[in-house]
């Protein structure tokens, strides 16, 4: 393993533990906690997951170069190409309608169950899975 290598390794495997800690963890159990209303909860939520969503942008930087170099697998360019576009439809096209409904539930109005969050976690599944195959493949080579 080359030092470019275990860069992008080391990183994948951070944002692998970062994304289980807080879209599985932390999510959830925050509407538990006493005291915590949907709106309180979404408030967090936006503050929380926009952190994250801005070191996550990082961390597909880092790794896309990391990779980038030549001689790179190409099923590790695949997975990598992969984990960067379950991001990219997550902030692009998830996470707008998700701020644009947090915005009106923060507002005061009273709207049913979003389907927009399980479009987000479906793709924070995928997501898990393509950088858990990433760093083991990443660790391989």
């Amino acid at each position: 393993m080359n030092a470019t290598s275990a860069v992008a390794t080391a990183v994948t495997f951070v944002w692998l533990g970062m994304v289980l800690a807080i879209s599985f963890l932390e999510a959830p159990l925050k509407f538990r906690a006493p005291g915590v209303t949907i709106p309180i909860g979404l408030g967090i939520g936006r503050l929380v997951f926009r952190a994250p969503n801005a070191v996550e942008a990082v961390f597909a930087v880092v790794v896309i170069a990391a990779v980038a170099v030549p001689g790179a697998p190409a099923w590790i360019i695949g997975l990598t190409a992969a984990v960067a576009v379950f991001l990219l439809a997550q902030l692009a096209a998830v996470r707008p309608s998700l701020n644009r409904r947090s915005d009106r539930v923060l507002a005061g109005e009273d709207l049913p169950r979003s389907r927009g969050h399980l479009w987000y976690v479906a793709l924070e599944l995928l997501k898990v899975a393509a950088l858990l195959a990433l760093g083991i493949g990443l660790l391989t080579i």
